[in-house]
């Protein structure tokens, strides 16, 4: 018997540590789980009984008689942003890293990019979200320029108060960055950056859009639309795959709204995936070494997981794992190279362990085998050990 629908949940940073290479990366020790472990919000009773305790993520206790199978994956493309996780959790390794810019974009970039909106910039350099919009805010206001900002990934963020430059402009103005970063600078994302406020209390809004770089090759997602099946999107996989191999798609502000969405795609009739990306984990605690916010946001989900799980049919499929770490106890505020939880619910199921696997793309080798469609993903399908 296979699985009619599957969905897949990505908890967004939500590493586990023990990447064999975080060192190159400059993140031995990273955890991001074990982390948030420590801050007295954290309650994960029903992951825990589902077996994510039992991965190795010690110190963190085991159960002996877990509800579903588990496993550890490390991610083999030589990178640790969103673009490349997800791309990796789709069956696309990327054996080249993506650009990045710590010392700022160079000027024929800037350059073009003034060109072709009719503003100038401010920044140009790696910076936190926050800090960017406080230092550079007011300046921003009075001149009508764009902020520009970059960090350790692959990004061109965009930020504008959308009380001088409307929000369509700023959307507008990423799709013309877009254009320009190909090749070389080719970037993973450029991510819109929308903020209100006045100097001294400037805050993000939920209006975030990520234009991203098209997938470098095939996908699970192109091969599940080649053969007519359903590839529907909920947050920002859409923005991640450049609207690419999707038959339906739900952009979300929020882990509620993410998890809203879930519940009523719960109820539809459809044959094929369900994508879903829950950013909240990330966007908002992470990259703000928020420990005690992180695990809130953590067992906010542990505690709706019940009520999806409820409502999943006979032949359902759910996924649940990661695209990278972001350790939010660490110094840094980027992410962190670090393996990533699998946990595989499901009525039809077989508990336990399956192992740890060199790559994400062991989610798409198994989803596209269960579907039963050819494919040249190498990694090893699940399939058997969990029918």
């Amino acid at each position: 018997m296979n699985y009619n629908r599957v969905f897949i949940i990505v908890l967004d940073s939500c590493g586990i540590g023990g990447a064999p290479d975080a060192a190159a990366f400059g993140d031995e020790g990273s955890n991001t789980l074990v982390s948030c472990s420590r801050s007295p919000y954290f309650d994960l009773k029903n992951l825990q009984r589902h077996g994510l305790f039992n991965i190795d993520a010690r110190p963190l206790p085991s159960v002996e008689a877990p509800l579903s199978a588990y496993a550890r994956l490390s991610e083999h493309s030589a990178g640790k942003d969103t673009t490349i996780g997800h791309w990796e959790i789709a069956g696309l390794i990327s054996e080249k890293p993506l650009p990045t810019y710590p010392q700022g974009f160079p000027a024929e970039i800037i350059e073009a990019f003034e060109k072709a909106t009719g503003r100038g910039t401010l920044c140009n350099k790696p910076y936190s979200g926050t800090a960017v919009i406080a230092d550079y805010g007011a300046a921003q206001e009075k001149s009508g320029k764009w902020i520009v900002y970059t960090s350790a990934d692959s990004v061109f963020q965009i930020a504008a108060n959308t009380a001088v430059i409307p929000l369509e402009e700023l959307y507008a103005a990423c799709e013309k960055a877009r254009k320009i970063l190909q090749g070389k600078h080719g970037v993973g994302r450029v991510i819109a950056r929308p903020f209100r406020g006045e100097n001294g209390s400037y805050r993000r809004t939920a209006d975030r859009r990520d234009f991203s770089l098209e997938p470098q090759g095939t996908t699970m997602l192109d091969l599940l639309y080649e053969h007519g099946l359903d590839s529907i999107s909920i947050g920002k996989i859409y923005d991640i795959f450049s609207h690419r191999g999707i038959t339906e798609f739900t952009l979300t502000h929020s882990n509620k709204e993410g998890m809203r969405v879930s519940e009523q795609m719960l109820k539809k009739d459809f044959h094929g995936l369900c994508f879903i990306n829950l950013v909240d984990f990330d966007m908002l605690y992470g990259h703000r070494n928020d420990i005690d916010g992180y695990a809130k946001a953590l067992a906010e989900f542990d505690t709706w997981l019940p009520q999806f799980t409820a409502g999943m049919r006979e032949n359902d499929i759910l996924f649940i794992t990661a695209d990278h770490g972001c350790d939010p106890a660490t110094p840094s505020t980027d992410h962190s190279r670090e393996q990533v939880p699998l946990l595989v619910i499901g009525k039809q199921v077989k508990p336990g362990n399956l192992g740890t696997y060199p790559a994400f793309s062991v989610i798409a080798k198994t989803i596209l085998d269960n579907f039963g469609i050819a494919n040249a993903i190498q990694a090893q399908s699940l399939l058997p050990k969990i029918l």
